[in-house]
């Protein structure tokens, strides 16, 4: 069970709940290289006007500074002042900051450029169950110079789809839309600011149905019938492409419309395909920030609903440009604390073990210490983890030691060198030479599995 951090929003793991993160974090990374995406890392922090590009969060955004200004640099680009848009501020996502990467090393870079970041982001949301202010996201994202083909944002689902099938989580799905088809259908039926539309539509499940029309009416200028619409192509889901038939005997025309369709339909085929029952078309889904312009998927665990999305993202065509060379994109993001915050409290899957160490190598005497750590660096050598007793304590004091810190092997050396190996759980003690004998497979490693 994961404990409840001391300073609200900023999560710490114990070890054996480390042990888990640390689990999930090697599968996804393991999964995104077997399918070619490179890894980077950007830098924390950003200027305020970069962070701000597209879509506006900054209440949400820490700015940085110093305790105490140098003389004279009040207001400077030292964070101090938030409104400046050459400020320093903690990047919110890690979409934004690879958007500049991308820019800035454009030179230097294959594209399409295949690459998944794993790294903590900050964000001054109000804490509660799934939301903190500081958290690590696992993205994975390719952009390409000049043009993207359509196949990215079918390949980016799958991906995902593999790397979530992979963890310790409950049975999860994509709801995937594309902003095309939301956008196209708006205009056909007379909704000229579609990104408004987009934003009330993104708080549905939020505030339900007839609070949605009444923003629409309100701040929108919708009629009875362009809010009904509205709502009626957001109510459309399918875990097929029989979603292409609802939308079209809603009788709009709009050629946006059309090719939104045409994209959501191949991403939906593919799933069915190559991910069954992992997919789902989700007409609700809208996404918040401005700066995606084509397909968008929220991913939810069944039963945890409530928890929110654990991944998210989509297709961005203009995020990041250098004058007239674009570098379109599409990706998407893992909530790794939102999805470990679960794991844990739901008990969902647990470590084999709260240490890394397999053997405990046991002191008869002080002196044996430097003797004892042979032993160990033997052990080592073979990529079995080890430590060495601190002191030569009575053998019950320490098979206790390593009891407590969840070691599952003891090494004894008597007087004659004649050395043995206790498994503490079983209490079955066997003969052993440190250059040749290995645990059980099951426990050479930290294993961690769903319970």
């Amino acid at each position: 069970m994961a404990r409840t951090a001391s300073l609200s929003g900023f999560p710490e793991w114990l070890p054996q709940e480390r042990l888990v993160e640390l689990h999930v974090l090697d599968t996804l990374r393991k999964t995104f290289e077997l399918h070619g995406f490179s890894s980077i890392e950007t830098r924390a922090v950003e200027t305020v006007g970069q962070l701000l590009r597209k879509g506006e969060i900054d209440k949400e955004v820490y700015g940085l500074s110093r305790l105490q200004d140098d003389e004279g640099d009040a207001g400077k680009p030292n964070g101090s002042d938030k409104t400046d848009p050459n400020a320093l501020a903690l990047h919110f996502d890690l979409t934004v900051p690879f958007a500049r990467y991308v820019v800035e090393n454009a030179g230097y870079l294959a594209f399409p450029f295949r690459r998944y970041q794993i790294q903590k982001v900050w964000r001054g949301e109000r804490p509660q169950e799934g939301r903190a202010r500081e958290f690590t996201q696992a993205d994975i994202d390719v952009v390409g110079d000049g043009e993207l083909p359509f196949r990215y944002d079918v390949e980016i689902a799958l991906v995902i789809a593999e790397a979530l099938s992979a963890l310790p989580i409950p049975d999860f799905r994509l709801r995937i839309n594309n902003r095309k088809l939301a956008e196209g259908f708006y205009r056909g039926i007379g909704l000229t600011d579609t990104a408004g539309v987009l934003r009330s539509i993104d708080k549905l499940e939020k505030i339900g149905a007839d609070k949605v029309a009444g923003l629409l009416k309100s701040e929108l200028g919708a009629t009875d019938e362009q809010a009904a619409l509205a709502l009626q192509l957001a109510t459309i889901r399918t875990e097929d492409t029989s979603f292409v038939e609802q939308v079209r005997a809603l009788g709009v025309k709009d050629e946006l419309l059309e090719e939104g369709l045409s994209e959501l339909q191949q991403v939906i085929e593919a799933a069915v395909q190559r991910a069954p029952g992992k997919v789902v078309a989700d007409l609700s889904i809208a996404r918040g920030l401005d700066y995606y312009t084509g397909t968008v998927v929220e991913t939810v665990l069944v039963g945890h609903e409530q928890l929110g999305s654990i991944c998210s993202g989509g297709r961005y065509d203009a995020l990041a440009s250098k004058g007239n060379r674009k570098f379109p994109g599409v990706g998407l993001s893992i909530g790794v604390t939102r999805l470990v915050s679960r794991i844990l409290s739901q008990e969902l899957a647990s470590a084999s073990r709260a240490v890394p160490t397999a053997v405990l190598v046991a002191l008869n005497t002080d002196d044996s210490w430097s003797a004892a750590q042979d032993i160990a660096a033997q052990l080592r050598g073979r990529g079995i983890a080890t430590e060495v007793a601190a002191k030569a304590e009575k053998f019950g004091k320490q098979i206790k030691f390593a009891d407590r810190r969840g070691i599952p092997f003891v090494w004894f050396t008597d007087d004659d060198g004649k050395h043995q190996v206790k498994d503490i759980r079983s209490g079955e003690q066997v003969d052993a030479d440190p250059a040749s004998w290995t645990p059980p497979e099951e426990d050479l490693h930290v294993r961690v599995a769903t319970a």
